[in-house]
């Protein structure tokens, strides 16, 4: 993350154009999207762990404490992304780090007061959800207005991409010792501060949002929604992106929240121990965010996105596999999790790149709605499913029934035409 890349001298005889690292604006952002990422980290592990341990809850409320937090993205993106779309976006970002900020402190203040109960959890976990519909779809509209070069969209997610998998990396390690130190509740507070140093951080960006203009035929919202999903599932390429991540969310949410539960519960592993698997897992992400700009200069489009899904598909399987002795079970969970991480960091700057490339910037706040409804919506159902599963049966059982599936979600991944794509396109159409 430290190198400073060469500046990138296209073969098309178009002007070179430097690196992001000459974008202070972009290393603002950046910057603050860093520490609010690994503050996220410490909430991802404690909100379930203050269920687990505080409440005890079911593997079912588990299920559902997942589905609060990603259910907004299935009820709301495409009428956020409209409205993002008719404003400038930093404003919204700035406010939705704020209320998250708000609603992340109030469980360590509910604690304090002896007020904190699984339902008032439950609402600020979907409350949180909803600010963070707001900001991611803020954020990604709002990245084109830092970087003019569409050029640079590859380098710009690979940098994104390799702080997320550090902190992936770094978090949960982190939030297993707060957790083990101050309890689960209280260990949150740190992410209620690092919301504010993100908070600061885009308050410094100086660059100059333009002005939306209404269209000539004037606003109509029912119009821009209708729009918008017809863009996204009208293009081939982006309603292929949308249903493959659709299965992917599913299998990496259930997956996950399944694993929490079971691991405390059936392997007796410790809030330390737990972070210490995430984290070494998540050095996956950053192998593959990195390898991405190198690997998608040396293979086709279509080949580096399908050996990436096909890491975060079959990888599961090592999970139920595992051995009863317990460092190897350590071994295959950290084998699985890495592999899926991998998989993630590749498909995450691949997508994310593409998605950009292909859409004007008048539609990329609904386009991202578009694709958060559609990759969040299934991970919102992989909760609760995953978690009547584990009720059914037993929690193993349902980590098999969901690895099998998907292993058989690889059907829909070989059928996608981004799978046979060549380049990637670097000029979106016209506004």
């Amino acid at each position: 993350m430290t190198d400073s890349p060469p500046e990138a001298v296209p073969e098309t005889g178009e002007a070179p154009v430097k690196s992001l690292w000459h974008n202070a604006d972009f290393l603002k952002f950046w910057t603050g999207e860093t520490i609010s990422l690994y503050g996220s980290q410490i909430s991802m592990l404690a909100l379930p762990l203050t269920a687990i341990y505080v409440f005890d809850a079911t593997a079912e409320e588990i299920g559902w404490l997942r589905f609060l937090q990603l259910a907004p993205f299935l009820a709301f993106a495409m009428l956020f992304g409209a409205l993002v779309d008719r404003m400038r976006r930093k404003p919204v970002m700035v406010a939705s780090n704020a209320v998250r900020m708000v609603l992340i402190g109030l469980v360590p203040a509910l604690a304090w007061a002896g007020m904190l109960d699984i339902g008032p959890l439950f609402v600020i976990a979907f409350l949180i959800g909803v600010a963070s519909v707001f900001f991611d779809l803020s954020w990604m509209a709002y990245l084109p207005v830092l970087i003019k070069d569409r050029r640079l969209m590859v380098e710009a997610n690979a940098k994104l991409g390799i702080t997320a998998s550090s902190s992936d990396a770094a978090g949960p390690s982190v939030a297993g010792v707060l957790v083990s130190v101050f309890t689960a509740p209280f260990a949150m507070l740190i992410d209620a501060i690092s919301y504010l140093a993100s908070l600061v951080a885009l308050l410094m960006i100086k660059a100059k949002e333009p002005r939306v203009e209404p269209p000539a035929a004037g606003r109509h919202l029912w119009r821009e929604l209708v729009e918008g999903l017809r863009f996204v599932f009208g293009h081939r390429h982006l309603r292929a992106i949308a249903v493959v991540g659709v299965f992917v969310n599913f299998s990496i949410t259930g997956v996950s929240a399944m694993f929490i539960v079971y691991a405390v519960r059936d392997r007796a592993i410790s809030a330390v121990l737990l972070g210490v698997i995430f984290s070494l897992a998540a050095i996956g992400g950053i192998i593959g965010s990195i390898a991405a700009p190198p690997l998608l200069k040396r293979v086709p489009v279509g080949g580096a996105y399908r050996l990436a899904l096909s890491l975060i598909f079959v990888a599961p399987v090592l999970i139920p596999l595992a051995p009863s002795a317990r460092t190897a079970a350590i071994v295959f969970f950290v084998g699985s999790f890495l592999l899926v991480s991998i998989g993630l960091g590749i498909s995450n700057v691949l997508v994310q790149s593409l998605r950009q490339n292909l859409t004007p910037n008048s539609l990329m706040g609904r386009m991202s709605a578009a694709m958060r409804m559609a990759l969040f919506g299934g991970g919102a159902i992989g909760g609760p499913v995953a978690g009547a599963i584990a009720t059914w049966w037993d929690l193993r059982t349902a980590l098999w029934f969901l690895s099998v599936l998907s292993v058989v979600m690889l059907i829909p991944l070989m059928l996608s035409p981004v799978g046979r794509l060549r380049t990637m396109p670097t000029t979106p159409p016209e506004d």
